[in-house]
């Protein structure tokens, strides 16, 4: 934990302590109160830096603030978020002191936020670009082509990570004609989630079984050519070369990217189900997946 320092801990700052007490007044958690005394000594200690001596605040020019304001993101390059925080400590400060006639201008009073950024949703695989690397998937060589056709038809229909995809073992699928399910296990073995598999994976899977020799229900559902385990490293590869193969070339695709595809697909066929999705990703928190609710960087025509 950083240590924080007090204002009362420097002298010659009767004001400071004044608004110190004015923080305590409004009731604020006494984290928000040490965040403030925080940022603000961050603030003293670069007039110091930059005056060779701390002025006297109730003479600080608006260029001195509006200065610290592009230290905060040129030199330090801090988040939007960040510089924000810090100069909002800095505004209160001064709102503070003017309204209770300490200073005659506020030196911090047009000095602007930083507007942040827009985020995105994560990238994902558009149509046409899907159909291209499942198409190269079925075009492998050395007997993979079943293989890796229903590994991409897999992770990109349930929204697997790479680990989970490798660890799967021929106990956790269940494939009816017109159903089917595959449980997926932590790293100790418990069932923590059961995700439907669709008709065109459970094909997929069938297909890929059927050319392979039969399979034990411990057994690992794939297999590398020489009949190993295939480990993640290999599923990763896989995939990689197969993006490569396909041409796709708009984005970096990774298994991470046939999730985040298998995530908005999901929410565009169910819009508003972020509970449901968040049970089918693993994940405990609808924080995280909100994330695919944010816009997209290209027009939804292009998807």
């Amino acid at each position: 934990m950083r240590t924080i320092n007090t204002l009362g801990a420097i002298p010659n700052d009767h004001w400071l302590r004044g608004f110190h007490e004015r923080l305590i007044s409004e009731d604020l958690s006494p984290v928000t109160v040490r965040g403030y005394l925080y940022d603000l000594n961050h603030f003293r200690s670069w007039l110091t830096e930059i005056h060779g001596r701390e002025p006297a605040l109730e003479q600080l020019p608006m260029v001195d603030v509006a200065a610290y304001r592009q230290h905060l993101v040129d030199v330090k390059r801090l988040k939007a978020s960040s510089v924000n925080r810090r100069i909002q400590a800095v505004k209160k400060l001064f709102s503070w002191a003017h309204a209770g006639g300490l200073i005659g201008e506020n030196p911090a009073k047009h000095v602007r936020f930083m507007k942040p950024s827009v985020r995105y949703r994560p990238q994902a695989l558009r149509k046409k670009e899907l159909h291209a690397l499942l198409r190269a998937a079925g075009q492998s060589s050395h007997g993979l082509a079943k293989r890796n056709y229903a590994l991409i038809q897999l992770m990109v229909q349930t929204g697997l990570l790479i680990s989970e995809a490798a660890a799967v073992k021929m106990t956790d699928l269940t494939i009816r004609e017109r159903s089917g399910s595959i449980h997926v296990c932590d790293a100790k073995g418990r069932k923590e989630r059961e995700i439907p598999l669709n008709a065109a994976t459970r094909r997929a899977i069938t297909a890929y079984l059927s050319t392979s020799r039969s399979r034990a229900p411990d057994d690992y559902l794939f297999f590398t050519k020489r009949n190993q385990p295939a480990s993640i490293r290999t599923l990763q590869d896989t995939i990689a070369r197969l993006a490569r193969k396909a041409h796709v070339k708009r984005i970096r695709v990774s298994a991470h990217t046939l999730r985040h595809t298998f995530a908005i697909n999901y929410l565009k066929a169910h819009p508003g189900k972020l509970v449901e999705l968040a049970v089918l990703l693993g994940y405990e928190s609808l924080g995280t997946v909100a994330v695919y609710t944010r816009p997209s960087q290209k027009p939804l025509a292009l998807e």
